[in-house]
């Protein structure tokens, strides 16, 4: 309850009192008011039960509330710990770092498959065989070796896959004839001319290119989760670019190992 004084005449006080109790309040709370001894809480039971009450010269007592409470939904958020900072900043270098080293060894499955002056079993790894009406590889069904630098010799598990690996190696881009006995599958690889290796050069330059673009895209990704931290508020904009020039630094490194690899298979090709 609450009470305002305002003086209307130099000589005359005006109270006016407003109380913001229920006017609902069982009778028997009222009775336990108007009981007391001080008269003016008897005064106030009167006028929380008449709503307005005059007392005389300048005195007025009336009911209402005079402060209005209004409650606010309050929205807590907590704030991340150091710790589980550091947590998200590294699980995104690891991701960053799994992902181009996945890229580089997919490069180099790639140009191990690209044919140069010797017999090589990793030629064959890309080759997919439909074996009981699903794809497999090559080298799951069947044994490979090389006899000499300029042959490959394939023995199969199941004799009857011979067809399908057949198939599947005239299918493929070696350029080469497979030799099928019955038993066993021969691959001889004639020496590449001055044409093919121009070929196989622009190849290699391909899935080099191939090879930066995702490792570009990685480094992408990447920003975009620092970004997602610092707009949380989780990194500082200092925080991002120092991640940032990290990140690039790593990019770096790993485009250089690209074009290492480049080097080395271009230079498989130029040997006789």
């Amino acid at each position: 309850m609450a009470a305002s004084l305002s003086s209307t005449v130099h000589t005359t006080p005006s109270f006016q009192f407003r109380a913001n109790y229920p006017k609902s309040l069982p009778d028997s709370c009222w009775r336990v008011i108007a009981s007391a001894k001080s008269p003016s809480a008897r005064l106030i039971a009167c006028s929380l039960r008449t709503d307005k009450l005059r007392l005389g010269a300048g005195v007025t007592l009336s009911g209402g509330p005079v402060v209005k409470r209004s409650l606010r939904k309050r929205l807590v958020i907590r704030s991340a710990t150091i710790e589980e900072i550091e947590a998200e900043k590294s699980a995104i270098e690891n991701d960053v770092k799994s992902k181009m080293e996945k890229t580089i060894e997919t490069l180099r499955t790639s140009f191990n498959s690209i044919r140069t002056g010797r017999a090589n079993v990793a030629m064959l790894d890309k080759i997919e065989v439909e074996y009981y009406g699903s794809p497999v590889s090559l080298k799951s069904i069947a044994q490979i070796s090389t006899p000499d630098g300029s042959s490959l010799l394939l023995q199969p598990y199941d004799k009857s896959s011979l067809k399908a690996i057949e198939k599947a190696i005239v299918n493929s881009d070696l350029g080469v004839t497979p030799n099928n006995d019955g038993d066993v599958i021969r691959l001889s690889l004639p020496p590449l001319t001055s044409d093919r290796r121009k070929e196989l050069s622009k190849v290699v330059a391909k899935q080099s290119e191939e090879g930066k673009v995702a490792l570009r895209n990685i480094r992408r990704d990447a920003l975009k989760s620092y970004d997602k931290l610092e707009k949380e508020k989780k990194l500082s904009e200092d925080n991002v670019k120092d991640l940032s020039s990290d990140l690039q630094k790593l990019i770096d490194t790993y485009m250089k190992k690209v074009e290492e690899l480049c080097k080395q298979k271009e230079k498989e090709l130029l040997k006789v």
